[in-house]
């Protein structure tokens, strides 16, 4: 729920709200956003990160300790620092020639510099440094006015800090082949989940009439209320937050559970961006948290891929075909919104044709992708997942084993044999059953493998069921 501090109604004299003093329009750059879970991070390397169309090196400052968000150019040739590495006196190091830099964006060091030079106490040999803070498990970077950051409030859901006992919480991020906008849009419209996702986390069956409510709205966001659920199971309070830019949440707060759905939505480039799910659970009973702590993450990970996968194609082409149309300006022309299910889309697409929030006004969108390159796991998500890239690389280790115990058991049997009693039967069934054991296991994990790697072409939903 929304405090009396929060960007919606904010009187603090500490905090001012984010998008700019301008009433009538949005300024996308001064805004916290999140880009990296912090344990998905390593800091032994820099990691790249594209924020808002600007090249950005992420990277661990050992001397502060803390992490350090540059943009991604060295001062002295334009290389990418995310090429380069973290040296043994924890400074970053560009790849081209060895210029190191502080957490600061001071230069340290220039190699080719002669004795007694001072070539890097000058004002271009600096790096361009932009603020950085660490969030509730978050990294979160600040495009905008440096002078602003500090004032200027990061997006949370305030019941994490405020009831911090008893959450069980769920994260999972991918990178998302759509706009941000794209990706709002659609969370902030609860009626599709029963046919979008129905045999995910849906049903088709218990669709009905969803009354949606606008009770609060602003330049910063707006919150609603749900006057049923999505199924008859779904009682007690449910309302909708959305905090510009980037952050919306569902709260369904029952007797039996209280259950949100979190997500940010990073704007990354035109027709891109880096979503962030979080899922905080609290339960009146010890069992379903218990249940849910069985399973492993990288499980977890595979299962939100899926759903996820359920609409990235059509809503891969819906923002395209909604520019033709004449974008969030012409929404209410392009879109026909007759139920009171599509207040919170409403409420949204007026927002940002209200006070012009389009991240990347103008902009044409990337060359359209195939519909494999658009269900791929490994580089928008796997890769740069703790949790899934470590599962992945074992569950090759036990691939490649399971194969060889195959191949080489197969092999032993002329030495079986020779050396055995061949007419013994438990010889016969145990040369048989070990290779077929192993080689089943081997295919078992070879379609875990895939996994990691590529979503379902086909979505459950269009299965006759």
């Amino acid at each position: 729920m929304i405090n009396t501090e929060s960007p919606l109604n904010s009187n603090s004299t500490e905090n001012i709200p984010a998008g700019g003093s301008e009433p009538e329009f949005f300024q996308c750059q001064e805004a916290w956003y999140p880009v990296h879970y912090l344990k998905d991070l390593d800091k032994s390397v820099p990691t790249p990160f594209t924020l808002l169309g600007k090249d950005i090196v992420i990277w661990w400052d050992e001397n502060t300790d803390s992490w350090k968000a540059f943009v991604d150019q060295c001062p002295h040739r334009l290389a990418r620092f995310s090429e380069g590495r973290v040296n043994e006196d924890g400074l970053l190091e560009c790849p081209y020639h060895g210029w190191s830099f502080s957490g600061s964006g001071e230069c340290v060091d220039i190699p080719q510099q002669v004795k007694g030079g001072n070539a890097q106490n000058s004002q271009r040999a600096c790096a361009e440094s932009l603020p950085t803070i660490e969030k509730q498990g978050l990294l979160f970077v600040f495009p905008g006015k440096v002078e602003n950051a500090a004032k200027t409030k990061v997006p949370v859901l305030d019941a994490l800090d405020e009831e911090p006992e008893g959450w069980l919480l769920m994260d999972m991020f991918r990178d998302i082949p759509y706009d941000a906008l794209t990706l709002l849009e659609n969370l902030l419209d609860p009626s599709h989940v029963n046919f979008t996702h129905h045999q995910t986390v849906g049903n088709r069956a218990n669709a009905a009439p969803l009354e949606l409510e606008v009770v609060e709205s602003g330049k910063h966001g707006f919150k609603g209320l749900w006057k049923q659920g999505l199924n008859s199971q779904q009682n007690g309070e449910r309302s909708t937050t959305f905090i510009a830019p980037s952050l919306m949440w569902h709260d369904i707060n029952s007797e039996k559970a209280r259950v949100i759905t979190l997500v940010y939505a990073t704007p990354i480039g035109k027709g891109e961006c880096r979503m962030f799910a979080r899922f905080p659970f609290k339960f009146a009973s010890k069992i379903p948290s218990l249940l849910i702590k069985l399973r492993p993450i990288w499980y977890q990970h595979i299962g939100q891929n899926g759903v996820l996968e359920d609409d990235q194609i059509f809503l891969y082409h819906q923002e395209r075909y909604l520019q033709e149309k004449g974008g969030s300006s012409n929404f209410t022309k392009a879109f026909y919104l007759p139920t009171k299910a599509d207040a919170f889309v409403f409420e949204y697409r007026q927002w940002i044709h209200q006070y012009n929030a389009e991240p990347f006004p103008g902009e044409a969108y990337p060359p359209l992708l195939s519909r494999e390159q658009l269900l791929e796991r490994y580089h928008s998500h796997t890769k740069n997942c703790n949790s899934c890239k470590n599962t992945l690389k074992r569950v090759k280790q036990l691939k490649f084993l399971s194969g060889a115990i195959a191949l080489l058991s197969l092999a032993s049997v002329p030495l079986h044999s020779y050396f055995l009693n061949s007419n013994s039967v438990w010889i016969a069934l145990l040369e048989t059953a070990i290779p077929l054991v192993f080689v089943y296991v081997y295919f078992r994990l070879h379609k875990l493998e895939k996994q990691f790697f590529e979503g379902r072409i086909v979505p459950p939903r269009n299965y006759l069921s």
